[in-house]
Order: C-alpha cells, then sequence, then structure tokens
C-alpha cells in the first residue's frame, strides 16, 4: 500500500468541520463523496446552498462537479481515504456521547476495502481511535488495521469565522496506528494542508487537541473567577487586564466573558476528566475550570438584576434586550452558546425577553425570533451585550439614557454611569 496523492476523498459528516474539509479537497482536484445523514443538509449542497457560513455558495458552487452529497455510504469502497467528522457531544450527564461516532464507524466498517486509509477527526478522548475505532473497522470487515489498511487520528482545528488561519495555512496534526499510517494519513492532509506534522500514536494526537482547548478552559476560567471577585471589590476587570498585559513577557491576555460556546470549549475538558477517570486520576483543574465557565451565565444575571434595581425595577415584568446570541462574533453557530443560558434564566425570573443577531433568525426551543435593532431597543428596561456582532455600534446603543450591562468590554466610555460592565 503506498500512499500517495488521493484521487478520491469520503469525508462523513458535512457539518462546521466535514464540509469545510470537503470543499478544500475537491478545489484542489480530488473527487469528492460527502456523506451526511441529514436529507435536508445533502439536498441543500446538491442545489448549492450552504448551511455553514465559512463556505459561502459562491465557494461550493465552483466545487459542485468533484463533490457529490448523499445520505448513503455505499459508495466509500470508491474512496481512497475517508475521514469521519461526525459530532461527539456530551450526554446529559456530561459525559461522552459517541452514538454517532459509533454508527459512523459501523458504516464504514461494512464498506471497508483493502488499500484504504480511514482517519477520525471528531474530538474524543485518548485511546478512542485505538479502543474503539480500529476493533470495530477490523470486525466488520475482516481486514487488519496497519497491514490491509491505515488508521490515523487528525483533530480538526477548524475556528468558525476565523480568516487569518484557515485549513491551508494552520498546521495539521497526524497520529497513525502504526508508523506506515501516519504516512498514509500525512500525504492525504498535505493534499490541503502546507503544514502536516506526524506525531507517534494517535492517543498523542487525541490528547494533544484536548489539551489545546483545556488551555483556553482553564485560563478563561481564571480570569472570569477574577471578575466576579473584582466585582465585589468594586475594581474594573478589564483594566486590570489591561494593565497585565503591558508586560511584555510572561503573560498571555484572556478576557472575561459570560461562558464558554461552541464545539470544543464547553465539552473538551469534560472528555478529558471522564477518561482520566478511568485511570484513577481526577484532573480536579480542569473540572474546577469547566464548573467555573458554566458558572458564569448565572454571575451575568446577578449582574443584570442588580442593574435593574438600581433603576428601582424587578426582573419580572422588564423588557430586556439581549445583543447577540450566537457562542461568538461575526457567526450564527449557537452550539453550547451561554446567550441561551441567560435568555432562558432571564425568563424563568419573568422578564420579557427579545434578541437581535442576524446571524441567528430563530431560538425554536426558546421560541424567539431575530428581531431588527431599534424596534429591539426600543422601550427596553436594559439592554444586555452578550455577542458583540461587528455590525453594531455599541457607543451608539450606549446613550446616557439607556441602561446597558455590556459582559464583554466592548463600550468605550466603561465609567459611564447608565454602562454596567461583568
Amino acid at each position: 500500500m503506498a500512499p500517495g496523492f488521493p484521487a478520491s476523498v469520503a469525508v462523513i459528516g458535512l457539518g462546521y468541520v466535514g464540509l469545510p474539509l470537503a470543499v478544500a479537497f475537491a478545489e484542489a482536484g480530488v473527487s469528492v463523496l460527502g456523506v451526511d445523514r441529514s436529507e435536508a443538509v445533502v439536498a441543500g449542497l446538491r442545489a448549492g446552498r450552504s448551511h455553514i457560513e465559512d463556505v459561502p455558495a459562491e465557494r461550493l458552487g465552483a466545487v459542485l462537479e468533484r463533490l457529490d452529497a448523499t445520505t448513503s455510504t455505499e459508495r466509500l469502497p470508491q474512496a481512497d481515504a475517508v475521514l469521519i467528522c461526525v459530532p461527539t457531544p456530551l450526554n446529559a450527564n456530561r459525559e461522552p456521547d459517541l452514538t454517532a461516532l459509533t454508527a459512523a464507524s459501523d458504516a464504514v466498517a461494512g464498506q471497508l476495502r483493502a488499500g484504504q486509509t480511514v482517519v477520525l477527526e471528531s474530538t474524543t478522548y485518548p485511546g478512542t481511535t485505538r479502543e474503539q475505532l480500529v476493533p470495530t473497522l477490523e470486525r466488520g470487515s475482516g481486514l487488519v488495521a496497519g497491514t490491509d489498511f491505515h488508521v490515523a487520528y487528525s483533530p480538526e482545528r477548524i475556528d468558525p469565522g476565523r480568516t487569518d488561519f484557515t485549513l491551508a495555512t494552520t498546521p495539521k496534526t497526524v497520529g497513525g496506528y502504526t508508523d506506515a499510517c501516519g504516512a498514509a494519513a500525512r500525504d492525504v492532509y498535505a493534499t490541503v494542508c502546507e503544514d502536516v506534522r506526524v506525531v507517534s500514536s494517535p492517543d498523542v494526537a487525541e490528547l494533544s487537541k484536548l489539551l489545546e482547548n483545556v488551555f483556553r478552559s482553564v485560563n478563561i476560567a481564571l480570569v472570569n473567577e477574577l471578575a466576579m471577585l473584582c466585582d465585589r471589590m468594586g475594581l474594573d476587570i478589564r483594566e486590570v487586564v489591561d494593565a497585565a498585559a503591558s508586560k511584555p513577557y510572561g503573560f498571555m491576555r484572556f478576557d472575561p466573558g459570560p461562558g464558554m460556546g461552541g464545539h470544543c470549549l464547553p465539552v473538551d475538558p469534560f472528555y478529558l476528566a471522564w477518561r482520566a477517570r478511568e485511570f484513577d486520576f481526577s484532573t480536579e483543574f480542569v473540572e474546577l475550570a469547566g464548573k467555573i465557565n458554566q458558572q458564569m451565565p448565572y454571575h451575568c444575571v446577578q449582574r443584570a438584576e442588580r442593574a435593574l434595581n438600581d433603576q428601582g425595577k424587578a426582573v419580572r415584568g422588564s423588557r430586556i434586550a439581549i445583543l447577540g446570541v450566537a457562542y461568538k462574533r461575526d457567526v450564527g453557530d449557537i452550539r453550547e452558546s451561554p446567550a441561551l443560558k441567560i435568555v432562558a434564566l432571564l425568563r424563568a425570573l419573568g422578564a420579557d425577553v427579545r434578541y437581535h443577531d442576524p446571524h441567528v433568525e430563530a431560538l425554536p426551543e426558546l421560541e424567539l425570533r431575530h428581531e431588527p435593532l431599534d424596534r429591539v431597543l426600543a422601550d427596553a428596561d436594559l439592554t444586555v451585550i452578550v455577542t458583540p456582532h461587528s455590525h453594531v455600534d455599541y457607543d451608539a446603543v450606549a446613550t446616557d439614557d439607556r441602561i446597558v450591562l455590556d459582559l464583554r468590554g466592548v463600550v468605550a466610555d466603561r465609567r459611564r454611569p447608565s454602562v454596567y460592565s461583568l
């Protein structure tokens, strides 16, 4: 099995990770089979409609001749490489939910042929590729990993909305089941990535992904905890961070906020903590960071209560405008967004909550829809800036006669009496 330029690639899971990857391979001249269980997603892609903001319709339309979307896995044997990019969320008990990964692994195993390279990209705990994926593929196909086919793990590094580091320019980590597996996966990704780095095992690659995001989680938790302390001490946490960040060495800036969202930061620490317990080890530092960040929406709601109380108003019956419900700036991704918890908590207290976010047309579970900015701001007793999209002039929002709770530090004059901060 001599690794080389893949003539065809199959991508299973056409979401925030899978679709950009599939399009990148198609742009490189590779024939791509895109598999997704959602008939609506597949129908949209076939019609040239992208459901992912990082893949505009123009870019998708340019590669439709080489990108065939389907709900069927029957043609997987035609692909030189199969890349698994399915969701790996947490269940209700904050433990790994590998339901989608198990289903995808079974599907690949039933179609696997000798000579193929299978790569898992979904975020997971160290040992998943070796202990879960490989046995499933071998059992279902009758083939031997590392001898008849290649297996590797390569963590996704997708940051929705980011343009300075792309799939092509962000270094790609690969961990093969064997050295030959690593080399095969490296050659697959070299088609679309400028810098592919091979590590010694899938376990190393799996843990490296968790470390990347645990690092951010822990540091965000630190500054969020200090934000709560500064609130009690009557200090401005952002002024404190600004001062510390002036040090040119030994300090990396992290800013406080209403909590973490997205597909990685709120999830990855719990994957690591769960896996660590199997080794009779408690990752107390990691778990504490997760707990602190999960509590931030509650702290934000308390700040809203106090801001209204200063005006002689109760939360119950007050009209509250929420600006931004996506988990990050200028994207429409609401996965694990702290705004959802903030809205739910305020409504539970009896508030009349409206939101403005043109990136998110509706929140079906909360039975809310996006409204124009002027309509949301009209007659609002309190305006809460949760996610600061770039289309809004927040200094214009924070007028002297409008009470604003700025959870992101985007209002220039934070000392204005009508502006409350985190």
